[in-house]
């Protein structure tokens, strides 16, 4: 199943909201949204600085991730960013592919 990195910042409203849901009630919240898409959270942090939640979840597939990502930022209670996760095993098989390129130039 793929994984994805999500930093994600809460805005004002966002913010007053998790004052007053608590931060189990935002993983619950999280929990049951990418549950309902076939995912699961790995893991979920809290933190302070430019990221204010750091998760790693897994979701059945690519389009699962960009309909939560639509929806998240639709709410205007968050600015997130999500990265694809790849294995090991993923990257040495990227690396055996035969890519034809030219870098542009002389």
């Amino acid at each position: 199943m793929p994984k994805f990195l999500i930093q994600a910042t809460y805005t004002s409203e966002g913010t007053k909201g998790l004052l007053s849901e608590g931060a189990s009630g935002r993983r619950a919240a999280v929990d049951q949204v990418v549950s309902g898409l076939g995912g699961k959270v790995e893991t979920m942090y809290f933190a302070f600085g430019e990221d204010d939640i750091v998760l790693i979840v897994d979701f059945p597939d690519p389009v699962s991730m960009a309909a939560v990502s639509l929806t998240v930022k639709a709410s205007g209670a968050l600015h997130t960013r999500a990265t694809p996760l790849l294995t090991i095993d993923e990257i040495d098989e990227a690396a055996r592919r035969q890519v034809n390129f030219r870098a542009p130039g002389p």
